[in-house]
């Protein structure tokens, strides 16, 4: 059974920094690409970095640039989302979801119940 388990998500003042991990069971995690999303209420859920199953492809969106970093360690079955010079605006429920295949151009068949963040001061 796939199972994928966000953690880290909590109270952040505006400025900082949050370490989002997601661990994954039930599957070979390193033969997967993997995304972290958001679901922002009152907004559609909205893609927020990926990662490829061998790391040499990665993408950000939005806001994201140059704030995020999306790392694996296949080792543990976990993906990482560090974030950093936070902003109110990146609170939402963040999911962290498992694509069809070793692409990341492939679309996404599981998730997490996600982990929730606030920034707020």
């Amino acid at each position: 059974q796939v199972q994928l388990v966000e953690s880290g998500g909590g109270l952040a003042q505006p400025g900082g920094s949050l370490r989002l991990s997601c661990v994954a069971s039930g599957f070979t995690f390193g033969n997967y690409s993997k995304t972290w999303a958001r679901q922002v209420p009152g907004k559609g859920l909205e893609w927020v970095s990926g990662i490829s199953s061998d790391v040499r492809v990665t993408y950000y969106t939005g806001a994201a640039k140059g704030r995020f970093t999306i790392s694996r360690d296949n080792a543990k079955n976990t993906v990482y989302l560090e974030r950093n010079s936070l902003t109110p605006e990146d609170t939402g429920l963040y999911y962290c979801e498992r694509h069809l295949t070793h692409s990341i151009a492939s679309g996404m068949d599981s998730w997490g119940k996600g982990t929730l963040v606030t920034i707020s001061s």
